[in-house]
């Protein structure tokens, strides 16, 4: 047994990790150090599920986020999706996640990298379906509350789409390719904490 440890809002929770799947630690959260890296697994493409390497897969209840630690299945309208060349995937909880993933990698997956990214997924806020991440519209600055309450960054495949809920709800529209240049910094400012290596 060895320890995964997965970080949320409200702090450190920390799981075991076992052949038969993951459970509660074995001594409690307050006992294991700080400063250790926080890793959430990654799911292995399943071929009998009949579905392409590079296809979109539904969110397991027990996937973490690796950037905040929570849930993507528990808020799926607002989930995300990298899926690497050998067909593991890494679920995020939400499109701002994603591009903050994107930035460092193999800090949160360690043995993958941006090189090795096949393609990646958000959902669309309005139809629940998922679309390829390099072509969405994505809404910065609304009054709509996601998964982490503040700093959303709502996905829509379509401009349209984008300008209708930005006209409801506020904001900005922006486009994937402008965001993999650099998120706005009041987002920016909403990346985790620096990981360290425990000794």
């Amino acid at each position: 047994m060895g320890w995964l440890l997965l970080g949320g809002s409200g702090g450190l929770a920390a799981w075991a990790y076992r052949a038969g799947g993951f459970g509660p630690p074995s001594r409690p959260a307050a006992e294991v150090p700080d400063d250790l890296c926080v890793t959430a697994p990654t799911f292995a493409h399943d071929p009998a599920s009949g579905l392409p390497v590079d296809a979109p897969r539904e969110v397991p209840a027990q996937a973490r986020c690796p950037v905040c630690g929570m849930y993507p299945a528990r808020q799926r309208r607002w989930a995300a999706q990298v899926i690497f060349s050998n067909g593991d995937v890494q679920y995020l909880d939400s499109s701002l996640n994603l591009f903050l993933y994107l930035q460092q990698v193999t800090r949160y997956t360690p043995g993958q990298s941006a090189d090795t990214i096949l393609t990646s997924y958000v959902t669309d806020l309005d139809t629940g379906a998922w679309v390829p991440a390099d072509t969405a519209w994505y809404v910065h600055g609304s009054s709509r509350m996601g998964p982490m309450r503040s700093g959303n960054l709502p996905a829509f495949a379509s401009l349209n789409q984008a300008r209708r809920f930005a006209a409801q709800e506020g904001g900005e529209w922006l486009h994937a390719e402008t965001l993999r240049k650099g998120l706005p910094a009041a987002l920016q400012q909403l990346a985790p904490h620096a990981h360290h290596s425990h000794p």
